[in-house]
């Protein structure tokens, strides 16, 4: 992994596909043990998570459904502070085991406004499934269930991660260059 551009921003080389699928594989077999006799749905929150939903839904061994959620805060760099619903929910969450799948959480602004409507529907069960976690930035509490990697407080880049919509393809996850 070298370091590369993506528009005016530079990145360096930060996880590994292998270092990523390790956890993914760690998270599919906790969440089989966890889920055993059950049937969850999975709610993959858009367009960041796509990567991960796709590889966390393929280690499960249990029955389990995936429905997609677009959610968004971000604007280039830095959050807008500003949760947008694109795309709305249409399964029935009553007395379902669910589990949010997020690509990263780091203020939590985004997880803290969207989890109490799922908590209205009154679910079995509402858990979160994070690739990636930034406690230094959380602002909003949150419990995460299932966390890959505890990331510091860094822009990061791949495995659905983007900058202005570019980057999401690459299959490792690079850091923006300068933020040591």
């Amino acid at each position: 992994m070298a370091v590369i551009q993506v528009n005016d921003k530079k990145f360096q080389p930060y996880l590994t596909v292998s270092q990523i699928d390790v956890q993914i594989k760690r998270l599919g077999a906790q969440i089989n043990q966890d889920y055993q006799g059950k049937r969850p749905l999975f709610i993959a929150i858009l367009n960041g998570s796509f990567m991960f939903a796709s590889d966390l839904f393929k280690e499960l061994t249990i029955d389990a459904e995936i429905c997609f959620i677009k959610l968004a805060s971000y604007k280039g760099t830095r959050s807008t502070g500003h949760v947008i619903t694109s795309i709305g929910l249409d399964e029935s969450l009553k007395d379902r085991h669910v589990i949010i799948v997020e690509d990263i959480v780091d203020t939590g602004k985004t997880l803290s406004e969207f989890m109490p409507q799922l908590a209205d529907q009154q679910p079995a069960s509402l858990r979160i499934a994070a690739l990636l976690h930034k406690p230094d930035a959380l602002v909003h509490p949150l419990t995460l269930d299932y966390v890959g990697f505890n990331v510091p407080n860094k822009f990061l880049l791949g495995f659905g991660l983007d900058y202005d919509g570019l980057g999401r393809n690459l299959p490792e996850i690079y850091q923006l260059v300068g933020e040591e």
